[in-house]
Formats: C-alpha cells, sequence, structure tokens
C-alpha cells in the first residue's frame, strides 16, 4: 500500500523523503509585504536603480495578469449570473433586496468619511499648495457616466477595458437569454465553460500573489519613500482608519444585529477574499475567490453568483464612498474652498449612485473626478492624491471586496435561504481553484 500522500507532504517521516511543508497562502502574503517594504527601504536608501526596475516590473506584470482577465471575465461572470437567476424564486425580490443593502451600508461608509473629514481636517498644515496638483488625463462627470454606459460598438469596450460597458452589454445578453429560454441554452453552456476556464487562469494569477506583493509594496516605498507618505500622514490614516471602522466595526455589527450571525465566523471564511484584495487592489481580480468564500459561507451558490459579479462592478464602499469624502475635503482645504451642508449631501448621493463609475479595478480615480467635478471643486486636486493612491488603495479594496461578501450573507439570512451550518463551519484556509460546493445546486426558495 502506498504512503498517504496527505502525511507525505506534511513532512511526516514515514516518506521516503524529506519533505518541506507547505507554507500557508496567508503566510506567503506577510512574507511577501515584509520583503517588499524591506527591498523598497534597500532600493531607495542606496538608489540601486536596477532593484527599482525589477520591483516595478514584477508588481506591473502581475497587475496586467489581473487585468488580461477582466474584460471577459466580467462579461461572462455577469452573463451567467442573470441568467442563474432563473434558478431562483423571487429572483426580482431577491436583487431588489440585494440593491437595497448596497446602498444601506454606502451610506453608512460616506457618512463615516464625512465624519472623520470634518474632525481631522485632512488637508491643514500639510505644506501642499494648489501648485502641486495637475490635471488628471482622464477626468468624469455625469455626462460621461450616463452616456458611456452604452457603447458604440461590441469591441472598443473589450480593448479600452471600459468594465461599465462591459457590465451593460452582458446585462442584456444575460436578460435576452432568459427571454430566449431554452433556445439560449447552447449559448448559457458555452458561457459557463468559459467563465470556468477564465476562472481556472485566473487561479494560477492568483497563485503568484505573494511575488506580486513583493513587487508591489517594494516598489510604492521605492518611488515614492517616507518623506511623501509624511505630507499625507492624516488623510492616509483617515482613509485607513475610516475602512477599519466600516470594516471591523460596521460590519460586525449588521453582521450580529441585523443577520443574527457571528462575525468572527464571518471574517474566517472571508479572509482569502479579503487578503487577496489588499494585495491585488481589485475588485473583478478577486471576484472568483469572493464568490468562492461567499458559497463557503453558505450563501446558496445560486444567488452568489448573482450577487458577487453585480457587487464587484458597483459595491465599493471603500473607493466609492470613504475615499471621495475624505478626498474631497481634503482637496476643499487645500484650494481653500469652503463646503456646505449641501455638498455634503451631494456626496453621499454621488457616492451612492455613481459607484458603478469605479468597475471594480485598480484605483478610484473616475469616481474621485465624479464627485469633484459635482461640487465644483478643481480636479487639479486628482493630482494631488496619484502619488499616495496606490497605498491608499490596498485598504480599499479590501473593505470594497468584505462588504461584497457581507451584503449577500445579510440577505441570505433574512431571506431564510442561508446555510447556518456551513456559516458557522468555515474557516480562514485557502480557496482552492478546483473547489467546489459538495451539495448539487437546486432550486432556491426565497421566504415570502
Amino acid at each position: 500500500m502506498s504512503a498517504n500522500p496527505a502525511s507525505t507532504a506534511a513532512g511526516s517521516p514515514s516518506g521516503s523523503g524529506f519533505r518541506i511543508p507547505k507554507v500557508p497562502f496567508w503566510a506567503q502574503i506577510v512574507a511577501g509585504l515584509v520583503l517588499g517594504v524591506v527591498l523598497g527601504w534597500i532600493t531607495r536608501t542606496y538608489d540601486i536603480g536596477w532593484l527599482y526596475t525589477t520591483l516595478d516590473k514584477v508588481g506591473h506584470i502581475f497587475v496586467q495578469l489581473l487585468k488580461l482577465a477582466v474584460a471577459p471575465l466580467v462579461f461572462f461572470a455577469i452573463l451567467v449570473s442573470i441568467t442563474n437567476l432563473r434558478k431562483v424564486n423571487n429572483a426580482a425580490r431577491l436583487a431588489t433586496r440585494t440593491l437595497l443593502w448596497f446602498m444601506i451600508t454606502s451610506l453608512i461608509a460616506v457618512a463615516i468619511g464625512l465624519t472623520i473629514g470634518l474632525i481631522t481636517n485632512p488637508g491643514s498644515g500639510t505644506g501642499l499648495t494648489p501648485k502641486d496638483g495637475k490635471l488628471p488625463e482622464h477626468a468624469g462627470s455625469w455626462l460621461d457616466f450616463l452616456t458611456g454606459i452604452i457603447p458604440d460598438n461590441v469591441i472598443t469596450p473589450f480593448t479600452e477595458l471600459n468594465v461599465l460597458q462591459i457590465v451593460f452589454m452582458a446585462a442584456v445578453a444575460g436578460i435576452a437569454a432568459l427571454q430566449l429560454g431554452e433556445k439560449a441554452q447552447p449559448i448559457l453552456t458555452l458561457s459557463e465553460s468559459v467563465l470556468e476556464l477564465l476562472q481556472k487562469a485566473l487561479w494560477w494569477v492568483i497563485r503568484l500573489a505573494p511575488i506580486g506583493t513583493v513587487g508591489l509594496i517594494g516598489y510604492a516605498i521605492a518611488d515614492y519613500g517616507w518623506d511623501l507618505i509624511g505630507k499625507y500622514a492624516t488623510f492616509t490614516a483617515d482613509v485607513y482608519i475610516g475602512c477599519a471602522l466600516v470594516l471591523f466595526g460596521v460590519y460586525p455589527l449588521l453582521l450580529a444585529t441585523v443577520a443574527k450571525l457571528s462575525p468572527v465566523q464571518f471574517f474566517k471564511g472571508a479572509w482569502p477574499a479579503i487578503q487577496l484584495a489588499f494585495v491585488s487592489r481589485s475588485s473583478v481580480g478577486t471576484m472568483p475567490v469572493t464568490q468562492k468564500v461567499t458559497e463557503r459561507l453558505g450563501v446558496p451558490k445560486e444567488y452568489a453568483s448573482f450577487s458577487v459579479p453585480f457587487g464587484a462592478t458597483t459595491k465599493m464602499d471603500g473607493c466609492a464612498a470613504i475615499y471621495p469624502a475624505l478626498a474631497a475635503i481634503f482637496i476643499a482645504q487645500i484650494f481653500d474652498v469652503q463646503l456646505g451642508v449641501g455638498d455634503y449631501v451631494l456626496i453621499a448621493f454621488v457616492s451612492v449612485i455613481g459607484s458603478a463609475a469605479t468597475a471594480g479595478l485598480t484605483g478610484a480615480t473616475v469616481m474621485l473626478t465624479l464627485t469633484l467635478s459635482t461640487l465644483g471643486l478643481p480636479l487639479e486636486g486628482v493630482g494631488l492624491l496619484m502619488a499616495i493612491d496606490p497605498i491608499l488603495d490596498m485598504m480599499r479594496t479590501a473593505t470594497n471586496v468584505a462588504g461584497q461578501a457581507l451584503v449577500p450573507v445579510i440577505v441570505a439570512a433574512r431571506e431564510k435561504i442561508l446555510d447556518h451550518d456551513a456559516y458557522n463551519s468555515a474557516t480562514s484556509s485557502p480557496v482552492d481553484g478546483d473547489e467546489v460546493r459538495e451539495s448539487e445546486p437546486q432550486k432556491v426558495a426565497v421566504a415570502a
């Protein structure tokens, strides 16, 4: 009889040779963070050109690999998720409840961002002036947002990575497939196979996250340095504190009071997605992991396959709520513009309605320019924040992804379709690319 593979992999002496124990994925991420900081500091301190270039290339390649799958992944994920609603009774009600909770949590997040900004005055005493700002290459406006949803052709959104237009086309295709019924089944089968293929390929990229972490963090430290970060110390602290309050304060409170669930269990199950989001800075790139952990937390697969892709392109508590609220106050103080109550209401409105503009990609420049243009603030203020953006984006994206997993859990619990046994047994173990639910897909009934 052959040796037990599990015991051999664990370095058991029963094997014929010594095996190195497998390092947990979270430990690999932490090691990448530490190594990145050290290499970044060495690069900046001793001005090592080749190491600076290497860190830049490693981080850039990792992000590019994530982006490579974004366009087709979003299209097929949204298409399949909409058609999967046919397996859910009262699907319209479930979708409405999901959207409602997206809006509720976004309002809470933007309120926290505004409160922190008004208390700390992040733009005061920075030493920055309007001359330090510069116009962004691309600016968002409400006209662009409303008219830009509909593409001129079916090719450009994929080549220019316009996620909002891709979501629009996928939604139209999904609704049309639902209307066609059985006639559309061959297309749906093909779409599901393509989606699985894309997710499988993305798993390979995700496994490179520890290496990508070294490049991204190392380059950030080497390029920006602690002096620059010091100028934005209050603003950076505000973003991290605001996201932490939402992530570890608001979300657990909602789980305990609204869903009657253990917050600790939620973070156990959702942690693989949260840590990957922190490193990758991409909600869409993290989407396959987010969907798996959401299912692991007991959310029915049919509902999770709709709510998570939907959330990955529209649910942005970090990038579209906390960040633009704080950034608007920061920029207004730098440019000596007084904001009133009406302006704060506008910020909340833009955060809730315009969050789809962030599109789940790294960074939140479009959302920020949309907010600034609505308030009439100088768009040059965007240039003030570009240098520090990668460091802020890590925490923002982690908050985004946590919220994208949270809302389906809350809705499923309130609609009595959550598998409480699965939720209570969820662990923080890494999600494997081949992981599947043990139960067969079945019709999900939403309580009346």
